[in-house]
């Protein structure tokens, strides 16, 4: 039979690419990640608990595989080891055999598989899980973020005064309120970018995994269909042609078994796929939200700075009509002065001319 090892390389080889790919944005992605540790941590959490289940899926599959090949090259009786845990009802059965050759009923032949198959299918449900996990935490992020930014633009736009100021003063707490909203973005962006990430990682992996159980169920059917005789009782041939067509019928059983697996596996992918398209539609929507909230600092910026410039304009008439004012009392002040000092003069100078004039 195939070796699972094969899948485990891929999946390895995949986790390698994409750590190759992470390390030129290591300072990026932890710079996000500070955006908001907590969820973000949650996030990564979430995502090593999902590599390792898929791992450990892919590992589980090659103690069955040795089992089967131990049991399949024993000359007697059944090999000395360890019981599976996947193929537990297969061990039962073939416990107390001794013959090379298999001696099993339609019914306990389709019971087996069916067994089996269940078995495989419900390994896989805490990975379909988590990969949903990721994805709602992922918008859980977004919208966390967003109320976080939509909130603090509020109190920017709310603590933002419309009297007469400076214009440095006004810039310096237009610049102190934005960190807020900024904040909240980087919260969005980061949860975003994880869980879509994430989700994405876990998704190979998990269809990967899914490929190995796949391939196992097939071979091993294979085998069991190729070495099961019909067992005939008094009948001889006529009982054996009357099972041959429940033995297909069996086979036709597994192979809808098998057919309901792949259709749920396909519906899987379908609600992920859903799933990230509406991550994209509300990334979308965020970024628009984001455009129209700048553009509305934007207006309270230029409208801010328009009201400021008319205010200096009045403050600088208003300073220039009391420069006028001193001007005009400096020059009338200035002409009483030299009218009073022209009135001494020709007061002393007509004194002069009386005490010249008296003598004679």
């Amino acid at each position: 039979m195939t070796q699972p090892l094969q899948y485990l390389w891929r999946m390895l080889g995949f986790l390698a690419l994409v750590l190759l790919a992470a390390l030129p944005l290591a300072g990026t992605l932890w710079t996000a990640f500070l955006a908001n540790p907590a969820l973000n941590g949650v996030i990564l959490g979430v995502l090593a608990i999902g590599i390792a289940w898929n791992i450990r899926q892919v590992l589980l599959l090659r103690d069955e595989v040795a089992w089967l090949s131990a049991f399949r090259n024993a000359r007697q009786g059944a090999p000395a080891r360890e019981t599976p845990r996947l193929l537990a009802p297969l061990a039962s059965m073939l416990a107390a055999r001794r013959s090379d050759r298999l001696s099993l009923s339609a019914g306990s032949l389709r019971s087996v598989l069916d067994g089996i198959l269940s078995r495989l299918d419900e390994t896989r449900e805490l990975s379909r899980y988590m990969t949903g996990l990721l994805i709602f935490l992922g918008l859980l992020g977004t919208f966390w973020g967003l109320l976080l930014t939509i909130g603090a633009v509020a109190d920017v736009i709310g603590a933002m005064t419309l009297g007469v100021g400076d214009v440095n003063a006004l810039f310096d707490q237009l610049r102190g309120g934005l960190a807020q909203p900024l904040r909240g973005m980087g919260v969005a962006f980061s949860s975003s970018l994880l869980g879509l990430a994430g989700a994405l990682v876990l998704g190979f992996l998990d269809l990967t995994a899914g490929q190995a159980q796949n391939r196992f169920a097939t071979e091993l059917e294979d085998w069991l269909a190729g070495q099961t005789r019909l067992s005939a009782g008094s009948g001889g041939e006529l009982e054996g042609e009357v099972e041959l067509p429940a033995l297909l019928e069996a086979n036709a059983h597994s192979l809808e078994v098998v057919a309901g697996m792949l259709a749920r596996a396909e519906e899987g992918r379908a609600q992920h796929e859903a799933g990230l398209h509406q991550l994209a539609e509300r990334m979308s929507i965020l970024t628009e939200q984001m455009r129209a909230t700048q553009m509305l600092l934007a207006r309270l910026v230029d409208q801010r700075l328009s009201t400021g410039e008319e205010a200096n304009r009045g403050h600088l008439r208003a300073i220039e009509a009391q420069l006028g004012g001193l001007v005009q009392e400096l020059a009338q002040g200035r002409q009483q002065s030299t009218a009073e000092i022209r009135a001494e003069i020709q007061e002393v100078t007509r004194i002069l001319a009386a005490l010249a004039e008296g003598p004679r």
